[in-house]
């Protein structure tokens, strides 16, 4: 049975996540007229082989480290410009340099003023794998993640049926991408868990109200099976933050505004975590 991307909805999704897909579509249908879904698959699968996401975080779990996604945001719909001072190759590289696993780039442009050529700078001035925080609802969206050297791709459970995250997982990784799954509840969750993606990432932020919890990642926990890889996001701010966290044996995260407010994000991620 083929999956209905374009007209299937999420119901329950929050008005601003349903106004961000609805823009979403709007681009995807003017790419495909620029480029076709045979021209983007193709130059996909010319890329070499993606850096590996999930081993570089494994790779600092080995080592009893925190595995940090460093994300590189300029905006947010509910917080405006976060970041005048926006270089998104000096950031990757200090990042880099202060012990991030990964890096995290803003690729919507309405909604967070990202692009994929920030995407692209970044990956060009680092070694680190790189996920696309994008908003997926299509599989021209995963292989075009490809195509712009992405070596992960975000799957939000809030916008995405069940049978929607099954068949764009599959996809990624056919294309050679890695996928983490992002849940906000525990109905998500259960969805998420139906995936084989080794990350699971919970968003401390509730999309209705726009406010952060940790507890929204410990009152999860008992829910998901050893397998998973947790990824912690949103609402990481302290060392306290950090090692509440850890004691729960939540070692990954990924964090990015309070990186992005720091006149030295790098400086930053290095006291947060090391």
């Amino acid at each position: 049975m083929s999956v209905d991307f374009k007209n299937a909805s999420v119901d329950k999704a929050p008005t601003i996540l349903k106004k961000i897909i609805a823009r979403k579509w709007q681009e995807i249908d003017a790419c495909q007229r620029a480029r076709t879904l045979s021209e983007v698959k193709a130059r996909a699968h010319d890329k070499p082989e993606a850096r590996g996401f999930v081993r570089s975080i494994e790779s600092k779990l080995a080592q009893n480290l925190s595995a940090v996604i460093a994300e590189i945001k300029k905006a947010s719909p509910s917080k405006g410009i976060i970041r005048e001072d926006f270089h998104p190759a000096e950031i990757a590289s200090a990042y880099e340099e202060a012990g991030a696993a990964c890096l995290s780039v803003l690729t919507d442009r309405d909604f967070f003023q990202g692009h994929e050529d920030y995407l692209l700078a970044a990956r060009q001035a680092t070694a680190l794998p790189v996920i696309r925080k994008d908003f997926m609802v299509s599989p021209y969206q995963i292989y075009e993640s490809r195509m712009l050297d992405a070596d992960c791709i975000l799957l939000i459970a809030a916008c995405l049926t069940k049978d929607q995250m099954q068949e764009l997982a599959g996809i990624a990784e056919e294309a050679g991408l890695d996928v983490l799954v992002e849940v906000h509840n525990e109905l998500e969750l259960e969805q998420a868990l139906t995936l084989d993606a080794r990350l699971l990432g919970i968003n401390n932020r509730d999309l209705h109200s726009f406010e952060v919890s940790l507890d929204n990642t410990f009152k999860l926990l008992d829910r998901i099976p050893e397998s998973k890889v947790v990824v912690t996001e949103s609402g990481i701010h302290t060392v306290d933050d950090v090692m509440a966290m850890r004691e729960r044996k939540v070692n990954a995260f990924l964090v990015g505004e309070v990186f992005m407010r720091a006149p030295e994000p790098g400086a930053a991620l290095q006291k947060l975590f090391f």
